[in-house]
C-alpha cells in the first residue's frame, strides 16, 4: 500500500498518550489536517511524533503510557516532539521496583503443534544440520576459513542431508587476561556455541597449540567423544604437520569424517516446544513497538503455550522498562536475577564513563526515536504477556522452557552472538530502517515495521509488519503469521531471505575483561 496517498494518519498507543507517530510514507507538510482535528503547525517526517495536546515547559511526553522525557519548552498541538525538545529521564531505581505483582495468567496450553527437526543426543532438537568448525584462537582463523572454503567445494556436495560447513572464528584466545573477571564470558560462550543443536552435538576444534585458551579449557569433559570415540582436535603446530598443505589437508579430513556422521541425521517430527527462538530488534524506528514488536510479542506467547523456550535480551533496550519486566517475573528469584543483570551492566556501562543512554544509533533518531527510553518501551513489546520465568547471563546455554530473559549487549551481532551460544535455534529480528543482517548457525526471520521498507527490500524483508500502521492487518494477524513460518523455516520447508542469499555475519564475542 502507497501510504503518500491515504490522508494524514498518526498512531497513538495508549490512551493517555499525549504524542503520535505520523504514518504517512514521507511525513506530512504544516497544515495537514488529521481526522481528529488535530492540524500540523510544522512539517513532520514519517514515524515522529506529533504533539496532541499544548506541552507546556516541563510537562512529561508520555508515549506508550510511560513518560519518556520532559519538554524543555514550550511545545504547542500538532508540532514536532523530537529528541532536541525533549529531556532523557533517569532510568528506574533498582532498589524499589514491583516484584512479581503484574503475572499474567497461565493460557491453555497450545498443543498439537510439531515441526521437522534434527533430534541430537542430548535431547535438544535442530532446524538446521550444520558441521561447525571452532577455532580457539584468532591465529588460526585464515587458516580455517581457507581449508572451509575447500571443504565446501571438494566435500559438501558429497553428504546432501549436511546444510552447510561454518567456522566459528572471533578475536579471542590470546594476548587477553584469560583468568580476569568476565573472562568467563567469553569463554563460555565459545563453549556453548559449539554445543548450539544446529551443529548436530558434533563439535570440531582448531588450536594452534601456544594460545592462553588451551582446548581443555575450552571443551567440556566428554564433549569430544560425542557421536565418536576419537577426539575431533587438530593443532596446527603438532610436530606431523610440516607444511600449511598439511595443515589443512588435516582439518579437511577430520571434517569429511563429522560429515559423514552428520550425514546419516534425518528430520523427524518434534513438539514445537523443542524449539529455542530469539529475538532481536536492530535498525529499529518509531514504529517498531506498535507494529513488528508486538506482532512478534504474540508469536512468543504463542510459542510459550505451545511449551518453546523464547528468548528476548538487550539489557540497554530493555533497562528503562524494568519496572515492567519486574512485575512480570513469575516470583521473586526471577526478578532479582533481572534487577542483578541490570546492576552488572550499569557498573559495566559506568567503567567506561557512559550510560545508556549512548545506545540509539543516528538511524534510530532519524526513524522517530527521540531517546533510549522510548526505545526501551518498544522493545521490549517482543517479549509479549507471557511471565518471565528465568534470567540468564550473557553466554550462559538456556535450559528452562517458556519466556527468557538472556542477558546481551544490544550490538545485534553480539547479541547473536550470545542467543546462539545460549541453545536458539531459530532466530526472529525485526527492523524499522533495515538491515540485511543474517546468520550462519541459525535461520534469521527479519520482520519490517513499515510497509514501505518491506516494499522497498522486497528481497531481503520476510514479513511486512507495516500493515498494522495502516490498519490493514491485525497484531494478532500479523503475529500468527510469523507464528506460522516460525514452524515452516525450522521445519526446513520454507528459506528465509538471510539463508537464500547467504548473509552470515560474523560472529562477535563480548569480552568485558582486559586485552594484555
Amino acid at each position: 500500500m502507497n501510504t503518500k496517498k491515504t490522508p494524514p494518519l498518526y498512531v497513538k498507543v495508549a490512551p493517555t498518550d499525549n504524542v503520535a507517530i505520523v504514518v504517512n510514507e514521507g511525513g506530512l507538510p504544516a497544515g495537514a489536517r488529521f481526522a481528529s482535528g488535530l492540524v500540523l503547525t510544522e512539517a513532520i517526517p514519517e514515524a515522529h511524533k506529533v504533539a496532541l495536546v499544548d506541552l507546556p515547559e516541563g510537562a512529561a511526553v508520555i508515549r506508550y503510557g510511560v513518560t519518556i522525557g520532559h519538554a524543555q519548552s514550550d511545545i504547542p498541538r500538532g508540532s514536532w516532539v523530537h529528541e532536541g525538545n525533549i529531556s532523557v529521564p533517569s532510568p528506574p531505581s533498582l532498589d524499589d521496583l514491583p516484584i512479581a505483582t503484574d503475572v499474567s495468567a497461565v493460557l491453555p496450553p497450545l498443543e498439537g503443534v510439531t515441526f521437522e527437526g534434527f533430534l541430537n543426543d542430548d535431547g535438544s532438537v535442530g532446524t538446521k544440520n550444520i558441521l561447525g568448525i571452532t577455532t580457539t584462537v584468532q591465529c588460526v582463523a585464515a587458516t580455517v576459513e581457507f581449508a572451509v572454503s575447500r571443504i565446501k567445494k571438494e566435500i559438501l556436495p558429497k553428504y546432501s542431508n549436511v546444510d552447510d560447513v561454518v567456522a566459528l572464528t572471533h578475536p579471542y584466545g590470546c594476548g587477553v587476561a584469560i583468568n580476569a573477571p568476565g573472562a568467563e564470558i567469553p569463554i563460555r560462550t565459545l563453549r556453548n556455541l559449539m554445543l548450539n543443536p544446529n551443529l548436530g552435538g558434533a563439535p570440531m576444534v582448531v588450536s594452534l597449540g601456544c594460545e592462553k585458551l588451551q582446548p581443555s579449557q575450552l571443551i567440556p569433559a566428554g564433549t569430544l567423544s560425542i557421536l565418536s570415540e576419537e577426539p575431533f582436535l587438530v593443532r596446527l603446530q603438532d610436530e606431523q604437520h610440516h607444511s600449511f598443505g598439511d595443515m589443512v589437508q588435516a582439518i579437511m579430513a577430520m571434517a569429511e569424517r563429522r560429515l559423514d556422521q552428520l550425514n546419516r541425521r534425518r528430520r523427524t517430527t518434534r513438539p514445537v516446544s523443542d524449539l529455542v527462538v530469539g529475538l532481536q530488534c536492530g535498525g529499529s524506528d518509531a514504529f517498531s513497538g506498535v507494529t513488528a514488536n508486538p506482532a512478534v510479542g504474540y508469536a512468543a506467547d504463542l510459542l510459550v503455550r505451545a511449551g518453546a523456550t523464547v528468548m528476548f535480551s538487550e539489557v540497554t533496550e530493555v533497562r528503562d522498562g524494568i519496572h515492567l519486566l519486574t512485575a512480570r517475573a513469575a516470583d521473586e528469584r526471577v526478578a532479582a536475577e533481572l534487577i542483578r543483570e541490570m546492576r552488572w551492566y550499569d557498573t559495566y556501562l559506568d567503567q567506561g564513563h557512559v550510560d545508556r543512554s549512548a545506545n540509539p544509533t543516528p538511524g534510530n533518531k532519524r526513524g522517530g526515536l527521540a531517546n533510549i527510553v522510548e526505545k526501551a518501551l518498544g522493545s521490549i513489546a517482543k517479549a509479549g504477556n507471557s511471565p518471565i520465568v528465568g534470567v540468564y547471563g550473557p553466554g550462559e546455554q538456556v535450559k528452562t522452557k517458556g519466556l527468557i530473559f538472556a542477558a546481551t549487549p544490544a550490538s545485534d551481532f553480539i547479541c547473536g552472538t550470545l542467543q546462539l551460544a545460549a541453545s536458539m535455534n531459530m532466530h526472529v529480528f525485526t527492523t524499522g530502517r533495515g538491515t540485511p543482517y543474517g546468520l550462519a548457525m541459525a535461520p534469521v526471520i527479519k520482520v519490517a515495521s513499515r510497509t514501505s521498507l518491506a516494499e522497498r527490500w522486497k528481497d531481503l524483508i520476510d514479513i511486512n509488519a507495516g500493515t498494522i500502521a495502516t490498519g490493514e492487518e491485525t497484531i494478532a494477524e500479523v503475529g500468527q503469521r510469523i507464528f506460522d513460518m516460525i514452524v515452516e523455516v525450522a521445519s526446513g520447508r520454507r528459506e528465509t531471505w538471510a539463508d537464500h542469499w547467504r548473509l552470515h555475519n560474523d560472529l562477535a564475542l563480548f569480552n568485558p575483561a582486559p586485552v594484555t
